[in-house]
């Protein structure tokens, strides 16, 4: 068997398994929940039942309690908000926090407005 017709292989397989993982939680899930979408609140059944998918909260794929408890469930629209929130932030994670973190992430933009305001009555 070549190192191609192997890594293709290995892949099919690994594909399998997470779809075989994702079904089940996502029958658990559906199972727990009232079908909809916990952030915009519309309702699914039927066709449209596809459109609402199974979020992680803590984005851990592997965390599947059988309370449910690391799971929401998004619409897919919803769900794609949620992680592009999570990419924006995680790309401007590193540039914010060392800007903040002399001043525990908050600033007071009033700072020395008394001093001043002293000074144009004096």
């Amino acid at each position: 068997m070549s190192a191609k017709d192997n890594s293709k292989k290995i892949l099919e397989e690994v594909r399998r398994t997470q779809q075989e993982r994702e079904k089940t939680y996502r029958e658990r899930a559906l199972k727990l929940y009232p079908w909809i979408c916990a952030h915009c609140g519309r309702e699914f059944e039927g066709k449209r039942l596809k459109e609402l998918t199974v979020h992680h909260k803590d984005h851990n794929h592997d965390n599947n309690p059988p309370d449910g408890s690391n799971w929401e469930l998004l619409c897919i629209y919803c769900h794609d908000n949620e992680h592009s929130r999570d990419q924006v932030a995680d790309a401007y994670g590193d540039a914010a926090s060392d800007s903040s973190s002399d001043k525990g992430g908050t600033t007071n933009p009033f700072a020395g407005l008394g001093e001043m305001l002293k000074g144009k009555l004096e």
